[in-house]
């Protein structure tokens, strides 16, 4: 039997000497966010599928269960998790997945990685067992707070048991893809977003618009007919390249930025590489222009930016928080973390 007892003991014997903690899975993410700071606290020995209900579309598994895994249980049931994270490398694990609140690029069509995370149990900075949320989709008791805990990236409890809602894998996928201009893409996704299309994914590259469609087999060639524009062979392929960062555009070692706009925003005019996801609300910009810069220009729109990969990574990874914004999040630390030992300042110096 799995046990936690271990990791719990850790993180009292940590707080009582305010021991800083790296909380740490497989790794795949250790890219993401600030420096990583403190001793090791591994948790990807706590794994393995707690229980799974096909008909009742929930899983639950513990933190430490490798992403590919709980994949394959899924798929051999038609089943996936909707919000189809990014895995980074081999050792990607539920618990960073959600820890890091990372979703692909079906996100704006199927909704985000907190909107499929039903319950968490967890143990806080003080050591202490914790349950929020429940494994069904109808309990809605109390604060949410498991969705306050996904994309914390672990610096207000060390998760342990997730409890995620699934949904069917679509019949069939079809990519098409239209050349066009970056203007004239962002106005076709954001027309055909609104329409009865069956649309799953949405990106512009290389002068091109990629559109992914899903559903039915009637529906998906309904779709293709009135959209127009020429089939993509292996589908699948170009956006799991996509979602793991494989393309091309995402190679060399230019800061990348991961730009969070809405997605009706007019092109940006910011010097650099642009691949434009989830229907134009995510652009990845790849630019050594200054921080401030890029951030007032996305700031401008109602927006903001993250520097995803590359830079300086002691710096400002984050978008800045607004002083009573970053109050409330120092609050919620206090809270969970009062010795400040969970992965300090992987968000923020002041976390």
């Amino acid at each position: 039997m799995v046990d936690y007892t271990n990791i719990k003991e850790q993180i009292q014997d940590a707080a009582a000497s305010r021991t800083a903690l790296a909380i740490r899975g497989g790794g795949s993410k250790d890219f993401y966010g600030r420096t990583i700071q403190g001793e090791t606290l591994a948790v990807g020995d706590y794994s393995g599928i707690i229980d799974y209900t096909p008909s009742e579309l929930v899983i639950s598994a513990r933190a430490g269960t490798a992403l590919a895994d709980l994949e394959s249980q899924l798929n051999e049931q038609g089943q996936m998790l909707p919000f189809e994270p990014p895995h980074f490398g081999a050792g990607a694990t539920l618990g960073g997945t959600i820890a890091c609140g990372l979703s692909g690029p079906r996100r704006p069509y199927a909704g985000a990685a907190r909107d499929f995370v039903l319950g968490i149990n967890c143990i806080s900075g003080k050591g202490e067992y914790l349950r929020f949320g429940g494994q069904v989709m109808k309990n809605v008791a109390g604060y949410d707070l498991s969705r306050m805990l996904t994309g914390s990236l672990g610096t207000l409890a060390v998760l342990l048991d997730i409890h995620l809602k699934v949904l069917p894998q679509p019949e069939i996928s079809t990519t098409i893809r239209q050349p066009c201009n970056l203007t004239d893409a962002l106005q076709r996704m954001n027309l055909w977003a609104a329409k009865p299309v069956p649309l799953s994914g949405g990106c512009y590259m290389d002068d091109h618009l990629y559109l992914r469609l899903s559903g039915t087999a009637r529906g998906v060639q309904a779709a293709v007919e009135k959209l127009g524009g020429d089939k993509v062979d292996s589908s699948e392929t170009f956006w799991q390249d996509l979602r793991e960062q494989r393309l091309d555009f995402f190679s060399g070692d230019t800061p990348l930025w991961r730009l969070s706009v809405p997605p009706a925003s007019a092109p940006l005019d910011l010097d650099g590489a642009w691949l434009v996801d989830w229907g134009g609300a995510l652009r990845w910009l790849k630019s050594r222009l200054p921080a401030s810069t890029i951030r007032a220009a996305v700031a401008s729109v109602g927006g903001h930016a993250t520097l995803f990969r590359g830079g300086d990574r002691d710096g400002d990874v984050f978008q800045p928080l607004p002083p009573a914004l970053l109050a409330l999040h120092q609050r919620l630390k206090q809270s969970l973390d009062p010795a400040g030992i969970l992965n300090p300042g992987r968000m923020y110096p002041a976390l």
